[in-house]
Order: structure tokens, then C-alpha cells, then sequence
């Protein structure tokens, strides 16, 4: 079984921009359920279908299949619960890890986090210094309820 350990946090400031390379991503959800989320999304060039379990502390269940581009726009378009996920996602490697800032656009607009993968839930780990508040447990900030409650709403109080 694939297992995923991952923190989440916000960003401060721009310093980060300056120290990865973007990546445009588009995705959406076919089904955004807690238990189980099943989530399709462009990454540049590539394609994936991923399936993800129930979010436990910091760990889910995670299984990922990379599919035809034209499969994955065509249900992105037709299938994918709205509205779709745009984002740019720079890789900043930081002290043996690799963060992953994502600067969300459309519904998300202004929401930038930063995940951090590990391999265990108590990894002690270095943040750098344009990390802000830790997000993990709040699920405002998963992107399958970034759909149903985008930022652009939650962030004006609505």
C-alpha cells in the first residue's frame, strides 16, 4: 500500500520564489469525499489519476497512475467536480527535503502553502525561514475542499 506523510504549512514573504522553478498544474476531483478522494491532474506534460484514503494525523493511504493527457483534460473538462484547481508548484530543496510551494490562482487566488513530505509523522525537520503557520490538521487548506469552500470566499469570511 502507498502511504503518504505530509505536512502542511503557509508561506510568508516572497523569498522562496527566487529558489525553485514552477511547475503549472491543473487538477480536479471525481470524487472529493474524506474517506476517499479521487483526484486527476495535469503536472506540465504528464497526467495522473490519483486515489487517496482518509487523512490520519499527517498520514493517508496514497495510490498514483500516470494516464493519457487527452483522458485527463477530457475528464478535467467534463467529469472533474468544479471548480478545477490551478496552481503553480515550485520544488525547493531545503536541508535533505524537498518543499513543495504551491501559489493557487482562480477561486484560490492569494492561498500560497508549503507541504514537506516525510517519513515518519515524528521526523524532526528544519523549516526554512519563509515558512509560517503549520496547517496540517486544518482542512480548509486540502485541496478537494478547496472546491466546495474556495479561498477567494473563506478568506473574506463568507
Amino acid at each position: 500500500m502507498g502511504k503518504e506523510i505530509e505536512r502542511k504549512f503557509l508561506v510568508k514573504g516572497d523569498a522562496w520564489r527566487a529558489l525553485g522553478k514552477a511547475t503549472q498544474y491543473r487538477q480536479g476531483y471525481l470524487n472529493s469525499v474524506k474517506e476517499r478522494t479521487v483526484r486527476i491532474r495535469t503536472v506540465g506534460d504528464k497526467a495522473f489519476l490519483t486515489i487517496k484514503g482518509l487523512t490520519v494525523g499527517a498520514t493517508r493511504a496514497e495510490y498514483e497512475y500516470e494516464i493519457p493527457m487527452t483522458d485527463c483534460n477530457a475528464m478535467l473538462d467534463t467529469l472533474a467536480e468544479k471548480p478545477i484547481i490551478d496552481k503553480k508548484r515550485y520544488k525547493i530543496p531545503f536541508e535533505g527535503l524537498t518543499w513543495e510551494v504551491d501559489e493557487f490562482f482562480g477561486e484560490n487566488q492569494g492561498l500560497i502553502v508549503a507541504e514537506v513530505e516525510l517519513q515518519s509523522e515524528d521526523q524532526q525537520f528544519k523549516k526554512p525561514e519563509w515558512i509560517g503557520a503549520e496547517v496540517t490538521g486544518d482542512p480548509r487548506y486540502f485541496n478537494a475542499n478547496l472546491i466546495s469552500n474556495p479561498y477567494t470566499k473563506w478568506a473574506k469570511g463568507g
